[in-house]
């Protein structure tokens, strides 16, 4: 019996257990902080430093900016040295009034260059603006020789097209046969070998024009035949589909 009762009393963890604690630890349970997601960027004792030196920097700056824009105090030296040789606050320098009235101003330099070098950042601010303008421009002429290069074929298309009605008119004014224009569709079947025409060129349709006008007085733009050259003269505003 007793080597029953030290077994369960073996057996029984809870005699060990500190007073006030009803059961173990669960082992799914964890004492680790909980970790965010994202991680922050750790920096090195160089990075902090270069940091800090920079923050620095810009603070002094500001402060120098901001003590540039308040005036100098009727108490400093040079104040009253100014005014001892005549100078009057608010005026411009010079025995006629003809220097500054404006102090030299400041530039605030942190590079390591010399007082003709730019500073890095700006300089290559204004490479950046110089390049954008040149790109700009660069855009700006392509889209002006296209333009013309539209308005010269339309220019073309324009006087194949006036000429071929000028023609059929003429043709129907001299009572021969029309000569019908080809389309573009029936042009693509043609054999390579077959010779080309002669391209319609602006003198030709002037010619037609004005043969139209002295022989029938007519005008194609207008679109009516006059009863004589001076009535022809007298209305129509001119010879081309500009003058229209």
């Amino acid at each position: 019996m007793a080597e029953n009762e030290e077994d369960d009393y073996m057996g029984d963890l809870s005699h060990f257990l500190p007073p006030g604690a009803s059961s173990l630890p669960s082992k799914r349970a964890s004492n680790k902080p909980e970790v965010p997601n994202k991680k922050r960027k750790v920096f090195n004792w160089h990075e902090r430093k270069k940091l800090k030196r920079e923050q620095k920097q810009i603070e002094e700056d500001q402060n120098t900016l901001v003590n540039l824009e308040s005036a100098i105090p009727e108490s400093n030296i040079g104040f009253k040295m100014l005014k001892q040789m005549g100078y009057t606050p608010g005026s411009a320098l010079g025995k006629e009034g003809s220097g500054r009235s404006e102090p030299v101003g400041l530039e605030i330099r942190r590079g390591r260059a010399g007082i003709g070098k730019e500073d890095d950042k700006v300089e290559k601010m204004r490479k950046e603006m110089e390049k954008a303008k040149r790109d700009r421009r660069t855009e700006e002429e392509l889209m002006e020789t296209f333009g013309s290069h539209l308005k010269e074929r339309w220019k073309d298309k324009r006087i194949v097209s006036n000429f071929h009605k000028a023609d059929a008119v003429l043709a129907q004014l001299e009572n021969r046969e029309v000569v019908t224009e080809k389309k573009e569709e029936e042009d693509v079947g043609k054999d390579e070998e077959e010779e080309e025409e002669e391209p319609i060129t602006e003198e030709d349709l002037l010619n037609t024009l004005m043969k139209l006008r002295d022989a029938y007085h007519y005008c194609l733009f207008c679109g009516c035949q006059y009863e004589s050259t001076e009535a022809l003269q007298s209305n129509c505003p001119g010879i081309t589909e500009d003058d229209h």
